[in-house]
């Protein structure tokens, strides 16, 4: 695992390839947007059927997270289900993973916009959690100070020697970090979507994940 080292509202973090935060002082990984059951969720609502396997490959990304870190605390910050329904319709394995991942740490749920009630699952359930300086919701708020959050899956696109290459990101300010979604079958938001760009101040960048973070300033993104 290569980790990226930055310091954020006076924190030493990591950026981790795969899209997880990690906070090594408190022994804490963060994920945001898992989107768990999202192929059951489309093709219960009539929509195009996906593989059934983006929850394994999701959670087979988050199982290494965690063995590569060794955390005391998993945050999931917000939107870890499709909706409330995919969350019910976990199958028995999948749960059994769930549960044994979490065995032995301390489990927070942070609450999304796709899953804003309890799932019936081990862990403890919060609208935002708070760590030192560091705030933990799902969606930034205007004003925030030290604010982790997700939601938006943000994605960066650059040209390199003739290549278009589109990546997930963190994105960093001076104020707030906003973390890629995690889930295999999110999608993303353009780094020049005006919501993003509203975000973010001068001093921002992105951290493009990949085989290894790659830092650029977030005004050369589109």
């Amino acid at each position: 695992m290569t980790a990226f080292r930055f310091t954020f509202a006076e924190t030493e973090l990591e950026a981790l390839p795969s899209g997880a935060l990690h906070y090594p002082a408190r022994r804490t990984l963060c994920v945001s947007d898992l989107h768990l059951g999202k192929s059951e969720r489309i093709a219960r609502r009539g929509g195009t059927m996906l593989p059934p396997y983006e929850t394994s490959d999701t959670l087979s990304r988050l199982e290494a997270a965690i063995d590569a870190t060794n955390p005391e605390r998993v945050i999931c910050l917000g939107d870890s289900f499709d909706d409330l329904a995919a969350g019910g319709a976990l199958s028995l394995r999948d749960r059994e993973w769930v549960m044994r991942l979490q065995a032995g740490r301390e489990w927070i749920w942070i609450e999304g916009n796709h899953d804003p009630a309890p799932i019936e699952l081990g862990g403890v359930h919060m609208a935002e959690f708070q760590i030192d300086a560091l705030s933990f919701r799902h969606i930034a708020q205007d004003g925030a100070q030290g604010e982790i959050s997700g939601h938006y899956h943000p994605k960066a696109s650059i040209t390199l020697k003739g290549r278009h290459i589109s990546r997930p990101c963190f994105l960093r300010s001076a104020n707030r970090l906003i973390l890629p979604a995690f889930g295999t079958y999110t999608g993303g938001l353009k780094c020049s979507d005006p919501v993003l760009r509203g975000l973010m101040d001068q001093s921002a960048v992105a951290l493009l994940t990949g085989k290894q973070i790659t830092p650029l300033p977030y005004a050369r993104l589109r």
